[in-house]
């Protein structure tokens, strides 16, 4: 086993993945932004020696996107994906290797999304391909059996529906006479759907054969009413089968008038045959997530947090020997502060490959099951899939504020490889930026932890956009954003400066929970001190032009800082933003998020007026660009339209910019380019050199 380790440690930071060097030509924009490849899931076949994955192409002329699939020899030196599966004006994805080394993936190629398989046949060809399903519902996932002789399938099916799909009459509760919803319980809608009384995220198993699925399949949520993943970003990570039997081990929140205010997910075991489903963490009352097992099958790993109602608390990796009582389970992480977010284990079942916020990067860690002990296996940047090989090394994809996600190889000695480089030509003719990492004494004397991002080679005074992130439990770290790019931004001539203030993630969880109703309080304290520190370390950024701006709990603190921090910026930009934290607590979905981060429902905190932006609105003078989309139920769109009234109530200079068609993010290729036309154009005119717009005007 000594091969998974040998020179781990010493190799960390100077063998790191680091994306090759790419020629100066020009600044990023957000047509770039928008249009650069996407890198997709990925899958490794038996043989260790194909990677197949997907990635999503968006057209520059309409910005519509559409995916297809890449093989790729892993171990080939320079070797050149192939494109293998590609429907004219269809998508191809989620591709996964059987057991025989044929694949399984997903397409929309019949008109709906349905399971296909391929043969791979002498080399990188492919042999036809074969609808393996044409079911009545939308597949939204797949999950094969380690046999390949059965597969878990999900999508949002009725509950009284004994089949993957019913017909019309079966798919939603029976209707009223007019076009009204009506529901009796929360939640009525969850992020940006209203919900359909009736439906939930449901996993069914299914035999295959000769590439097919067979007979109609069997519900395994049994007497439970919930969803399957977990909505609404919930996936294969949270189903597993138990290997050498024909069982499914699922993540699932129990759908009650109480899901809205419960963050109790919890993990259950079910037959393929939809028989016998059992809760084994019955016991803990908080999330239960990502079930794992070893290939002997002889334990069960999982996450586990320990506070109810806390979405943010730390994720301990846990662990149970097949046939034990929940309570004998082992804390395998309980002495690590860091909250996990992946687990996989390795072929020789030692150790467990899991991610983790670290700081300002989101590397991979090994995880010695007999021990505890976690070695740090990556260098700087943001790890998702990990894939760990027979002979010690992992396979994984990564990103960085440098450039979007591509796939990785780390050997067992610590020498990393660049396996895909599917947006190389189009990096090429983009200017690098220049990243530097600080840390001040923030609020308490603590440490705080930032960057500076800003054009490479670039000469004279900048401006700066202080960026201020979301979540608030998240961090501004080392990963790429199609969404808050600080590439882009700093591209168009600024220095963005990023602050992981009280709260963030990847810096212990007494750091993450000390925001708990003090939202505007420490983190306030943490972005002046991290404003000047910032001035303080690099002379080349103009203090005196700079625009702040955030989406999320960042808008919060754009209204915030509007009241409390009004001579300091020349611009706010604020997405998404909280104004009234009352309204807000009274009409957002997940009320969980809410009533942990406050103290309780609004009639039962101790002081809920305190950080409530509402209240300094007396205070405001900052011209404001105000962004939101419709479909946005986290924080629903009147929280924007509030604030842009209060403005143009009060002749401060201000914009509004409404997206009918997005939800908290904006995701659509268009709708991003005008989001940063917009921003940029905000910006430019309020830090240009000279400006001598009056705050009035």
């Amino acid at each position: 086993m000594t091969k998974y380790f040998k020179t781990f440690t010493t190799a960390l930071f100077l063998t790191g993945a680091i994306v090759p060097t790419l020629a100066s030509a020009r600044p990023m924009t957000p047509e770039d932004l928008a249009t650069l490849k996407r890198m997709g899931s990925v899958s490794i076949s038996p043989d260790e020696k194909w990677a197949a994955y997907d990635v999503t192409e968006t057209q520059p002329e309409t910005y519509e996107r559409s995916s297809a699939l890449y093989l790729l020899d892993i171990d080939a030196a320079d070797a050149t994906p192939v494109r293998i599966l590609d429907a004219a004006g269809k998508s191809e994805h989620s591709p996964a290797f059987a057991p025989d080394g044929s694949l399984y993936y997903l397409s929309d190629a019949s008109g709906s999304e349905q399971l296909w398989h391929a043969d791979i046949l002498s080399g990188d060809k492919v042999g036809k391909p074969v609808q393996a399903s044409d079911l009545k519902a939308d597949i939204a996932g797949f999950k094969l059996s380690q046999t390949g002789k059965q597969i878990a399938l999900w999508g949002d099916i009725a509950r009284d529906c004994p089949t993957f799909g019913c017909d019309e009459s079966g798919n939603r509760a029976e209707p009223g006479p007019g076009t009204g919803r009506e529901y009796d319980e929360l939640f009525i809608r969850h992020w940006s759907s209203w919900e359909t009384p009736g439906n939930y995220s449901r996993i069914f198993a299914f035999e295959l054969k000769d590439g097919k699925i067979a007979g109609e399949g069997s519900a395994l949520d049994g007497d439970l009413t919930g969803d399957s993943p977990s909505k609404p970003f919930g996936g294969g990570e949270e189903i597993a089968w138990v290997p050498g039997e024909d069982g499914v081990f699922f993540a699932l929140r129990v759908a009650d008038r109480n899901e809205p205010k419960s963050t109790n997910i919890d993990i259950y075991g079910a037959k393929a045959d939809g028989k016998e489903t059992v809760n084994f963490t019955a016991n803990n009352k908080a999330t239960d997530t990502l079930p794992a097992f070893s290939s002997d099958g002889e334990w069960l790993a999982w996450a586990a947090m320990e506070r109810p109602g806390y979405e943010a608390d730390r994720l301990v990796v846990k662990l149970r020997k097949q046939g034990s009582d929940e309570d004998e389970a082992i804390a395998l992480t309980k002495d690590w502060d860091r909250s996990v977010g992946s687990i996989v284990w390795t072929p020789d079942n030692k150790y467990l490959i899991v991610t983790a916020q670290d700081v300002l990067d989101h590397p991979a860690f090994a995880v010695e099951v007999a021990t505890g002990k976690v070695t740090r296996l990556t260098a700087e940047g943001n790890v998702g899939t990990t894939i760990p090989l027979q002979d010690g090394s992992l396979i994984y994809t990564m990103n960085s504020l440098q450039a979007p996600t591509d796939i990785y190889r780390r050997t067992a000695g610590g020498n990393v490889t660049q396996l895909t480089n599917i947006n190389g030509r189009e990096l090429a003719e983009i200017d690098k930026v220049e990243i530097k990492r600080f840390n001040f004494p923030g609020a308490n004397g603590d440490t705080v932890w930032g960057q500076i991002i800003k054009p490479q080679g670039a000469t004279g005074k900048l401006p700066m956009a202080f960026l201020v992130h979301g979540g608030p439990q998240s961090s501004f770290g080392n990963n790429w954003s199609t969404r808050w790019n600080p590439k882009v931004m700093a591209a168009q001539g600024y220095a963005a400066v990023t602050v992981d203030f009280h709260g963030s993630a990847g810096y212990g969880q007494k750091f993450t929970d000390s925001i708990n109703q003090d939202w505007g309080g420490k983190p306030l304290e943490d972005l002046k001190l991290g404003y000047a520190a910032a001035l303080k370390i690099d002379p080349q950024i103009d203090g005196e032009r700079s625009c702040a701006l955030g989406g999320s709990y960042g808008g919060y603190m754009m209204n915030w800082i509007a009241g409390n921090w009004p001579d300091r910026f020349d611009c706010l930009i604020n997405h998404a933003g909280v104004f009234d934290l009352r309204a807000m607590a009274l009409s957002t979905e997940e009320l969980w998020f809410d009533q942990w981060d406050h103290g309780g429902n609004w009639w039962s905190r101790p002081n809920p007026e305190k950080w409530n932006p509402v209240n300094k609105i007396t205070n405001w003078k900052t011209p404001t660009l105000f962004i939101h989309g419709e479909k946005d139920f986290r924080i629903p769109y009147t929280q924007t339209i509030m604030p842009f009234t209060v403005s143009q109530e009060m002749d401060i200079p201000s914009k509004l910019l409404i997206f009918p068609d997005e939800n908290h993010w904006v995701l659509k290729g268009k709708n991003s380019v005008q989001w940063y036309r917009t921003v940029f154009d905000w910006m430019d005119k309020w830090t240009a050199a000279g400006n001598q717009e009056s705050e009035g005007e």
